[in-house]
């Protein structure tokens, strides 16, 4: 016999207002490389969340499946226990979204049992339109990190991150005494 795992209702339409969804679709998403957060109070349907949910929303038309469910893999060989649940969500319109669904505060400790609803943070990690394709692997997984578990070190991924960041600070140094350059010649 298998059993299967409870699934976790995601906020859908219908039970979060239109204005704090934030979806590829919705045009007043902010631009900002950041993550963008969300907070639903779900009641009326208690949600019990114990370990963060990821969802990667994925477009079937462009063909996106196997790139989400190696991101899926990833991210769970990673995150084994920290993570409850790695779901893939069909679409269409060229959307892919990774979002994290987490209470407030997550860095692995449970709830109080205060009796109160829980308060669902919705994290949009990456949005292929919002930042502009895909992420690297290390970069997702460095964004799922210091949400689920700030304190820890990714090893080579971070050493990888870290690399990537200072030559980027090189070549924009670089970048900009060749302006100055320019401009004294000028």
């Amino acid at each position: 016999m298998i059993s299967l795992p409870q699934h976790t209702p995601t906020p859908n339409a219908s039970s979060v207002p239109q204005d704090q969804l934030t979806t590829a679709a919705n045009p007043t998403a902010t631009p900002d490389s950041a993550p963008q957060q969300q907070h639903h109070h779900h009641q009326g349907q208690q949600l019990h969340l114990h370990h963060p949910r990821l969802t990667i929303q994925y477009c079937t038309q462009c063909k996106w499946m196997l790139r989400a469910a190696y991101f899926a893999q990833e991210l769970l060989s990673t995150f084994s226990t920290q993570l409850g649940e790695v779901a893939l969500q069909p679409a269409t319109g060229g959307v892919f979204t990774v979002t994290l669904y987490h209470r407030r505060g997550w860095a692995g400790e449970e709830a109080e049992g205060n009796g109160q609803a829980d308060t669902i943070t919705e994290t949009v990690l990456w949005d292929r339109k919002r930042d502009g394709g895909f992420p690297e692997v290390k970069v997702l997984k460095s964004l799922v990190r210091n949400v689920v578990d700030p304190g820890r070190d990714l090893g080579h991924t971070d050493r990888a991150l870290r690399k990537a960041r200072e030559l980027g600070q090189e070549q924009q140094q670089e970048e900009t005494q060749e302006k100055e350059k320019c401009e004294e010649c000028q």
